[in-house]
């Protein structure tokens, strides 16, 4: 199968998806599935919603099987978006899909409205393939709860087995793939201090804000380990909230949370993570015997993870991009987590990036490069042709 790229039709979808606002925890997000069921009713493909046990539409899936077994391969691709931010700081509004100078601009257009279109129109040509000539079942996901954080439509795709044998997520992003990330796990720190009156001149109690940024500044300069040397990268501790103390200003405060943000690699994993900043809280604590012991609430995280680069998929991404473009693309492991992390847990090998040329993700004026979606498609075509036959 060497279908041209369809870019015109591409992009036309991708212009629609970006003026359906569809922003985590703001907009109803039924409306932009709606633009893609009606995409998938179009090209006569059939698909199903994921919902929620409360009814909560939470994605949708579509799939075509060949008439011979092979790989189940899952294109995965979130239609949720970050907020719009300040308005007055775009050069387009943020759901305008105004093209201009070649890049295409709007809220979700790279992260990854984008990689949306471009699936649903790999689907829709695999299914048009006569299912005699190839092998598998390649399925198309869309999230519309991944911005949230709630990932409820991989969830409630891929918690219940079978599982597909490999996920591709259509992270943007043309100078690599992206074959694992850094785990994660989280922490609010309760710190307990003394009230007493701010103007008093002996009985002072103990502030809790202060021993909050005392602590803070003493997890901030923990020693988490060097480099890990299967993901590349380091463990990492980052200080992401400090409050305490009420609205007035005549009480020493005896509360404060603190809370912080760990990235994890395979050396430095969540009972490492725990374990550094369970003895640095104790450590601190000794030094404030006036006040309760500090308590802390551990938050479920998710595992830092790399998929081999002799997998499958791997392989015919790289084979397929060295077709294109005259050397293979190198693979990345990234310092965020994604819902990779999630499958990885799950035994689901995922990559999690490989896509379109972008700008500015979450951030005003985001946009994507037209002249990038035909050697992207190229490229993930080269690669099924390689895994379904």
């Amino acid at each position: 199968m060497n279908a041209a790229a369809p870019v015109d039709r591409i992009v036309a979808l991708l212009a629609e998806l970006v003026r359906t606002p569809s922003r985590a925890s703001v907009d109803d997000l039924a409306a932009v599935a709606q633009v893609m069921q009606r995409w998938f009713t179009r090209q006569g493909l059939p698909h199903r919603l994921l919902q929620g046990a409360d009814g909560r539409m939470l994605g949708l899936y579509a799939e075509c099987r060949a008439a011979r077994p092979g790989p189940w391969v899952v294109l995965d691709a979130t239609l949720d978006t970050a907020d719009f931010g300040d308005e007055g700081r775009w050069s387009h509004p943020p759901t305008s899909a105004v093209v201009a100078d070649g890049w295409l601009h709007g809220r979700g257009s790279a992260d990854s409205k984008t990689g949306a279109a471009l699936f649903a129109h790999l689907l829709a040509a695999w299914a048009q393939h006569d299912v005699d000539r190839w092998g598998g079942t390649l399925g198309v996901l869309f999230d519309l709860d991944e911005h949230s954080g709630g990932f409820g439509g991989a969830r409630a795709f891929f918690d219940t087995p079978p599982r597909p044998d490999v996920v591709v997520i259509g992270y943007p992003g043309d100078d690599s793939i992206v074959t694992g990330g850094r785990g994660f796990v989280r922490a609010r720190l309760q710190v307990a201090g003394v009230a007493a009156h701010s103007g008093a001149a002996t009985d002072r109690g103990v502030n809790a804000v202060q021993r909050a940024t005392s602590l803070a500044q003493e997890l901030a300069a923990l020693p988490l380990g060097g480099n890990d040397p299967l993901l590349g990268l380091p463990p990492q501790l980052t200080l992401v909230g400090l409050q305490g103390g009420g609205p007035g200003y005549s009480q020493v405060p005896d509360t404060a949370e603190l809370r912080i943000d760990l990235r994890l690699t395979t050396r430095f994993d969540d009972a490492a993570a725990r374990r550094a900043v369970t003895q640095a809280v104790a450590r601190h604590d000794h030094g404030w015997p006036q006040a309760a012991p500090t308590r802390i609430d551990w938050l479920p995280g998710w595992p830092a993870y790399r998929v081999p680069d002799d997998h499958f998929m791997v392989q015919a991404l790289r084979q397929a991009s060295a077709d294109e473009q005259g050397a293979p693309l190198p693979t990345q492991v990234v310092g965020p987590s994604n819902i990779g992390n999630y499958l990885a847990a799950l035994g689901v090998p995922a990559l999690c990036g490989f896509g379109v040329r972008c700008q500015g993700i979450h951030a005003s004026d985001e946009r994507m490069c037209i002249a990038s979606i035909a050697p992207v498609w190229r490229i993930y075509q080269g690669a099924l042709q390689r895994v379904l036959r």
